[in-house]
């Protein structure tokens, strides 16, 4: 049997989902290999390349910064799980707020440099409003987000861009709060997967092609089997019922995860662009180079 080191970089479905159910289905042992599932969110970018990893934009931010060679070889979404989450009272008008209204604002963010701090600051730009002039961003580390509740609760920030360890709208409908955006509605890339770095770790290697193959089984799994994933999806959204975990499949999973893992080159050379632009170097990779498709390679 094979072996190999796979890391996450953030927590929640967003990252860990299609990993998860290849494990409990018993998907990698069929395919020969072992692997090592690693919490890496905190990993130094050397420490990193020398595993797979699930984090396909912080890997592709490792290559246009630093020229790392990371490539992805498969891909769960082209829709980022964050979502802005607000207080109410951002604004007086009738109806309800929208990005534009955090103008002002206090906006709990991840920082510039990471995948989603990126992504948020062009979904800011597209809405009309400097992320550096136009709001107060309240920068924190990744994590559950449990501190942004919190602090929502107690008015010490006005909104939170959070990830997919909650059901965002079913926490807004319990603390009566608004979901202003789902990130995924107004930046699309191809995102968390499979990515290595062929200096350290061939994208041909046994184990590789044996990972990327049990999760394009569990990415049919998440298509065909609604409810065997709202069962795992629980094993995250532990504080929600199995109503709202249902719901929460039904509207951000099951219509924009991939069914074979295939990126979409048209909507990742657009998404190269952009996060090239924010980060302000030169677009570096074609979406081509980066974002492999094709076959995985059977068992030898």
């Amino acid at each position: 049997m094979h072996t190999i080191d796979l890391a996450y970089v953030g927590r929640g479905l967003h990252e860990e989902l299609t990993a998860y159910v290849a494990d409990q289905q018993g998907y990698y042992a069929d395919e020969g290999v072992h692997v090592a599932l690693h919490d890496g969110c905190s990993w130094s970018e050397e420490r990193l390349r020398r595993v797979a990893t699930i984090g396909l934009g912080r890997a592709l931010l490792s290559r246009l910064t630093g020229a790392t060679p990371w490539v992805a070889l498969n891909v769960n979404t082209h829709r980022p799980l964050f979502w802005f989450l607000a207080r109410p009272g951002l604004t007086s008008r009738p109806g309800p707020a929208s990005l534009a209204d955090l103008a002002g604002r206090r906006l709990a963010v991840h920082a510039p440099h990471t995948a989603p701090g990126c992504f948020t600051r062009i979904v800011l730009r597209r809405a009309g409003l400097d992320p550096d002039r136009d709001l107060h961003a309240v920068v924190r580390p990744p994590g559950d987000y449990g501190m942004d509740l919190r602090r929502l609760r107690d008015g010490r920030i006005d909104a939170a861009v959070v990830g997919s360890t909650m059901a965002p709208e079913a926490i807004a409908a319990e603390y009566g709060w608004q979901v202003l955006a789902w990130m995924g509605d107004h930046f699309q890339i191809p995102t968390v997967g499979v990515a290595v770095d062929p200096t350290h770790l061939h994208p041909d290697d046994p184990a590789v092609q044996a990972v990327v193959r049990a999760h394009r089984r569990a990415l049919q799994v998440i298509h065909d089997e609604p409810d065997t994933t709202v069962r795992y999806i629980q094993a995250f959204l532990g504080r929600h019922t199995a109503e709202e975990a249902r719901a929460h499949y039904e509207t951000f999973i099951a219509p924009y995860f991939t069914t074979d893992g295939q990126a979409d080159l048209a909507v990742g050379t657009t998404a190269i662009m952009a996060v090239a632009a924010e980060l302000g170097v030169p677009a570096t990779v074609m979406a081509a180079e980066f974002y492999r498709t094709g076959t995985a390679a059977p068992v030898d």
